[in-house]
């Protein structure tokens, strides 16, 4: 059996000597090093160099070298789903710790080969620089909905994704803050973080099983926050997963989700978590999902609470490395906090004609209130087997006959009462053209004692016609004759709606004087800030 320590400091002078350019490429003029808790990497030319640390952390066992040579196989494997054009291979490496050769046998120690990209063009980097757009958030939803789609459901007989598993990663996060961090502010925050995270894993015990049961659980990335996503040619690629621990990758596809929604909030991006979220139910139709997500949320901030501290505490850093992982812990510590104790529930309904704005208003609207949206166009489309764009035509029967049209308000209502038990905003951008429409939601927030307001979105007759003619690569297919027809049928919103309604103006800016004046009513009809 080898000796951790003494393999970590034979790991060190390896690594000091890779660091000269003349045992790489003939290309190579320097060579970077990138050092987290868990590996070191080489930036070597046209190449990264991926050595993984001979530490055991608990949750990762990196002493054996057969270990190592083990994960840099699992860790090609696993990453090629996402990022085949970036990881190459694995290299053995021979010769001795000070004078190593690539390639050479029999090995000291082995690497994983990447391609190289510029650390520019990673996420998190991106957005600190106010580089990323909102079409990046939507691909990057995209990226992440058909990844889990494709990935393989944990075998029920396993115990993947289990709440006893979920639970048992949770309480080693808390485990090891608490010998990671031994100050008393630190040691209370952990306690009150740990005392709210079992409540709400006791409220949603049942449901992990139940969405186990649902194939929920899947293979995933692992580790999906900001800094493992990079874009290559404006499109999100994901990277680096979790090779070294099945259980921390088996898991519900939400808490995969909820790792990048955490991420964008702790940047203070609450706008482009939201829209991530929003655009990945989107195209999953997960809305189940958001029962956990609270949960997940505040899981994945202790996760990098947890990291942060761990490589604070590591002894080969600065003091100001050292007090920027303290300082990064803690302010994951409170988000944790924040995330768990958000519960807000209140409902919104749009009311408008094709082409008066109510998608674009509820775009703003959940960025803004961090809420749930449910679109009726899509919700209709998945009743019926077909993806958002896809068109109706192929389908085998009438998606908007009057039956289909009620069916479709019926799992609006459905979703919309699951989303306010969850304890969300929820905002249900369809027509509503019709007074039993809007009275069923008026009734629904009655019932579950939830704020109701109504979003009345209007653009004159021309911009109408012009909007819905202009139409492409858009869920909704109402055409110029299926607006004239509705414009004949709807119903005026009552008086005693009235009371509840906003009205918004689609042709002005959203900062104009009647549509600030739109958005502070509605901020006090809900009472949501």
């Amino acid at each position: 059996m080898s000796d951790p320590q003494s393999d970590y400091m034979n790991q060190q002078r390896l690594i000091a000597a890779l660091r000269d350019p003349h045992r790489h490429a003939l290309n190579t003029s320097s060579v970077q090093l990138i050092e987290t808790h868990i590996s070191w990497v080489l930036l070597a030319g046209d190449y990264a160099y991926k050595i993984k640390k001979a530490v055991d952390l608990g949750f990762l066992d990196y002493t054996e070298l057969g270990a190592r040579r083990f994960y840099c196989d699992e860790e090609i494997r696993l990453n090629r789903r996402t990022a085949p054009g970036i990881y190459l291979d694995m290299v053995p490496i021979g010769g001795s710790p000070d004078d190593p050769d690539f390639g050479a046998r029999p090995a000291i120690e082995y690497a994983v080969r990447m391609r190289r990209f510029a650390s520019a063009s990673l996420m998190d980097e991106l957005l600190q620089r106010d580089r990323i757009l909102p079409h990046h958030i939507d691909s990057l939803a995209a990226v992440i909905a058909r990844f889990h789609a494709a990935l393989p459901v944990a075998d029920p007989a396993s115990t993947f994704g289990s709440a006893a598993t979920v639970d048992t990663a949770v309480m080693q996060n808390y485990t090891q803050l608490r010998l990671l961090l031994k100050g008393s502010a630190d040691r209370e925050a952990i306690s009150a973080l740990e005392a709210a995270s079992q409540a709400e894993f006791a409220e949603c015990k049942e449901i992990f099983e139940q969405r186990r049961a649902q194939g929920f659980v899947r293979e995933c990335h692992g580790d999906l926050h900001l800094g493992n996503i990079v874009l290559i040619g404006d499109e999100p690629v994901p990277f680096d997963c979790i090779e070294f621990n099945p259980a921390l990758r088996w898991i519900d596809v939400m808490d995969e989700l909820a790792f990048s929604v955490m991420d964008l909030l702790h940047r203070d991006h609450d706008e482009f978590a939201w829209r991530l979220l929003n655009a990945c139910l989107e195209v999953s139709g997960d809305y189940g999902g958001i029962a956990v997500l609270r949960f997940y949320l505040a899981y994945r901030a202790t996760v990098r609470a947890k990291v942060s501290a761990i490589r604070a505490g590591q002894t080969d850093i600065s003091r100001q490395a050292r007090a920027t992982g303290l300082a990064a812990c803690r302010s994951y510590l409170a988000l944790a906090r924040r995330c768990l104790a958000q519960y807000r529930p209140a409902l919104i309904i749009t009311h408008g004609l094709p082409g008066s704005g109510k998608t674009t208003f509820s775009q703003l609207a959940l960025q803004q209130m961090g809420a749930i949206r449910i679109r009726s166009d899509v919700e209709r489309k998945r009743l019926f087997g077909l993806g958002m764009l896809e068109s109706s035509r192929s389908s085998a029967g009438d998606i908007y006959s009057h039956e289909a049209t009620q069916r479709t308000y019926a799992r609006l209502h459905e979703l919309a009462r699951g989303l306010l038990l969850a304890g969300y905003p929820v905002i249900v951008d369809a027509a509503f053209l019709k007074e039993d429409e809007r009275e069923m939601f008026r009734a629904l927030a009655q019932h579950m004692s939830v704020p109701f307001a109504i979003a009345a979105l209007h653009a004159r007759d021309a911009t109408l016609r012009e909007r819905v003619g202009q139409r492409r690569n858009d869920a909704s297919e109402a055409d110029l004759a299926v607006l004239e027809l509705l414009q004949a049928k709807r119903h005026p919103l009552l008086p005693h709606e009235l009371v509840q309604t906003v009205e918004f103006t689609t042709e002005e800016s959203p900062d104009s004087e009647s549509n600030r004046s739109g958005w502070n009513k509605l901020a006090k009809l809900l009472a949501v800030t």
